[in-house]
């Protein structure tokens, strides 16, 4: 029980753990947001307008939104290696099928079959980590996992960039290469799932004995003093209903329309300056691998001050700010620039956002918790992307929608500082109440 022990099994965790569920993530977002790239040459091909392909990218945070609670329920369940097993190969079919859409309606399909198939994935892992990883290093670990979207547009830009550069090959185009490509490797990782990944602590027989025992008797420690939690479906679903829960999901909501607006328009705002698709592709990736240090950077320094809401607030003002700047810049390379705020900012909000939830929630409520914050946040997935692409049909610009969901980044600044006074004041309260005169201890 010595800090000795603390940093032997922290380090062992980030060997086993992090790497491989970034993996997963990587994947995962790639899935998501290689639309952005596919519609270079999909959308003329389909007939799609800007605000049918702003639609059809959000039309997938719509089943994502129906699907995710139950499904992170069915995870807590039956456990994370056969659920995300099974997600992973589901989402894989359904990307690869997209290659083979005809027109608005079949994209409106497969785009929220694919929302279906990915809904408790995210949710899944972050309840996985607090399952596994000690207080004081979540936001840490939630750090590294989520810096898998930007590494996933990092990496994943200059590929897409580069298969969107193919000649027709066996009858398909580029783009339709480009969801085959990168469905593929879903399922196969959805296989391996199930031979990497532990459910609980007290299985890991890759831990030590003693060190097993330290991390599972910390962990439970660590739940002491909280509200219990029945291990019921209705105490689970009635944390649906926790105002924090609630706050929480709208502040997600914010960064959810910032992530997505730009995961799936960034591509066609650069585009605009005239580069080639494996241009866009190398652009595309500078915000991402400066959004990956930067998110790193500020996890690590919230978790060291054990602060959360300014360590929330500061990025999603920033990003505002970016997507102000993005709005009304008339060079590539101020937009770079403003894409990259942006960037780091929504990236470096969500660690200790995440961080959050399992400080007053457990069991089957943290399940039901995370999955409801993660479902109604990413709803901003759906209304990001199709305010850009509705605006730009209406106005045939794309300021109104950027500045549209810079103002809803700014809207999550206000209610996580709300938040905070909200607890500060609930403190308070008690504090008072059980140091009034003539309470029996």
């Amino acid at each position: 029980m010595t800090p000795d022990m603390e940093s032997r099994v922290v380090a062992k965790l980030r060997r086993r753990i992090l790497p491989f569920v970034m993996l997963l993530y990587f994947v995962s977002f790639l899935d998501r947001v290689n639309v952005g790239f596919a519609a270079f040459g999909m959308n003329k091909a389909i007939g799609l307008t800007s605000a049918m392909f702003g639609l059809g990218g959000g039309v997938f945070f719509v089943s994502y939104f129906l699907f995710e609670v139950p499904s992170n329920l069915i995870l807590y369940r039956v456990g994370a290696r056969l659920w995300i097993a099974r997600l992973m190969v589901s989402w894989g079919l359904v990307s690869a099928a997209s290659a083979f859409v005809t027109g608005p309606h079949s994209f409106y399909v497969l785009r929220f079959l694919l929302g279906a198939a990915e809904a408790g994935f995210f949710p899944g892992i972050i309840l996985y980590l607090s399952l596994w990883f000690p207080a004081r290093h979540r936001a840490a670990a939630a750090a590294a996992f989520m810096a898998a979207a930007p590494l996933s547009t990092a990496i994943g830009s200059p590929i897409s960039g580069a298969i969107m550069e193919l000649p027709v090959m066996a009858g398909l185009s580029n783009w339709q290469w480009l969801y085959i490509l990168e469905g593929l490797p879903a399922i196969a990782l959805g296989l391996l799932v199930l031979k990497v990944l532990t459910d609980r602590p007290e299985d890991a027989n890759w831990l030590a004995q003693e060190e097993r025992a330290w991390l599972v008797a910390t962990l439970a420690s660590e739940h002491e003093g909280r509200s219990p939690h029945k291990e019921n479906m209705r105490d689970a679903l009635a944390t649906l209903a926790n105002p924090r829960v609630l706050a929480l999901a709208l502040i997600y909501l914010g960064t959810s329309a910032g992530l997505y607006a730009l995961g799936l328009w960034s591509p066609l705002l650069l585009r605009q300056y005239g580069f080639t698709a494996l241009q866009t592709g190398w652009l595309n990736a500078v915000p991402s691998v400066v959004a990956i240090v930067v998110m790193v950077g500020w996890a690590h320094h919230s978790d060291r001050t054990l602060e959360r809401t300014w360590h929330v607030v500061i990025p999603c003002i920033a990003a505002c700010l970016g997507f102000v700047r993005a709005g009304t810049t008339h060079t590539a390379l101020s937009l770079l620039l403003a894409l990259t705020a942006v960037n780091a900012g929504i990236s470096a909000a969500k660690a200790p956002l995440w961080s959050m939830p399992s400080m007053f929630l457990t069991g089957a409520s943290a399940a039901a918790g995370i999955a409801m914050i993660n479902s109604v946040g990413n709803l901003g997935g759906f209304i990001g992307p199709f305010l850009i692409g509705w605006l730009k049909d209406r106005w045939s610009s794309y300021e109104g929608g950027l500045f549209a969901v810079g103002a809803l980044l700014a809207l999550s600044a206000g209610i996580m500082l709300a938040l905070d006074f909200a607890d500060a004041g609930r403190q308070a309260e008690q504090c008072a109440t059980s140091n009034a005169p003539g309470r029996k201890e």
